[in-house]
């Protein structure tokens, strides 16, 4: 999931944050802990066919995934601008 370059209601430059790939690596492993717990459970109290499993948790993980990635980067990317941070860019000026 990537960015616009800009805001199209206020201009913002987007390309001043590092938002990176750290909010899908969280995503990820939030989601497939919470899938394996719901898949385990349910294998425990029902024993349904696999291909059960297939139908209910496949898409679960998908969506949510993407789903969430949209969320976890614009979460963060609200989080760097009212921190004021920005991508570090070093212009040589200021070498000793």
């Amino acid at each position: 999931m990537k960015f616009a370059d800009r805001c199209r209601a206020c201009g913002l430059d987007y390309g001043k944050f590092n938002v990176g790939d750290g909010p899908a690596a969280f995503l990820t492993l939030g989601i497939g802990a919470l899938v394996v717990i719901l898949a385990v459970w349910l294998e425990l109290a029902v024993e349904p066919p696999f291909w059960v499993h297939i139908v209910l948790w496949l898409p679960l993980v998908v969506l949510g995934t993407l789903g969430g990635l949209r969320l976890a980067k614009g979460a963060l990317l609200v989080r760097e601008y009212t921190a004021r941070a920005e991508e570090h860019r070093h212009d040589g000026s200021d070498l000793s």
